[in-house]
């Protein structure tokens, strides 16, 4: 069996506002349409992502606005990542590890300030919201593990 991520529906209150957003971070528009029935898909996708993108718009979910959370972006530079995001309107924070080096914890939980110094992939983090709520997670991956 194959299975790819392809899309992931995020729910906003303000469709426009979060077009602009997202296109102001450097996702690529891929599509805006409505129908005569009032649905209407925007579809952008991050930079540098293979196949993955989200969507959202009018009519395409009952979920609260902003109640997405710990949506995960990868990247090999945290820090020149971290820097694009706030030139492109994003209120990142700085960059954090959590205090086991496993993974993190939800919300701001076991977050301890500056870059991980025991791995180089895997360990250090952003973050940041879209103008509704809705959570991201950015990880710096340099060195990808076996398999993967």
């Amino acid at each position: 069996m194959e299975l790819n991520l392809e899309i992931v529906v995020l729910p906003v209150a303000d469709v426009d506002r979060s077009k602009d957003f997202y296109t102001g971070l450097g996702f690529r528009l891929d599509a805006d349409f409505a129908t005569e029935r009032g649905l209407r898909v925007v579809q952008v996708t991050p930079p540098g992502s293979g196949a993955a993108s989200i969507i959202f718009g009018e009519k395409l979910t009952d979920a609260v606005p902003g109640s997405v959370r710990g949506l995960h972006l990868v990247t090999p530079d945290l820090a020149t990542a971290r820097a694009e995001l706030i030139d492109g309107g994003a209120a990142v924070s700085e960059i954090w590890h959590d205090a086991d080096g496993v993974f993190h914890w939800a919300g701001t939980a076991n977050r301890v300030d500056g870059p991980s110094t025991a791995h180089h992939s895997y360990s250090s983090y952003v973050s940041f919201e879209d103008p509704d709520g809705n959570e991201w997670i950015i990880q710096q991956v340099v060195d990808r593990l076996p398999g993967r």
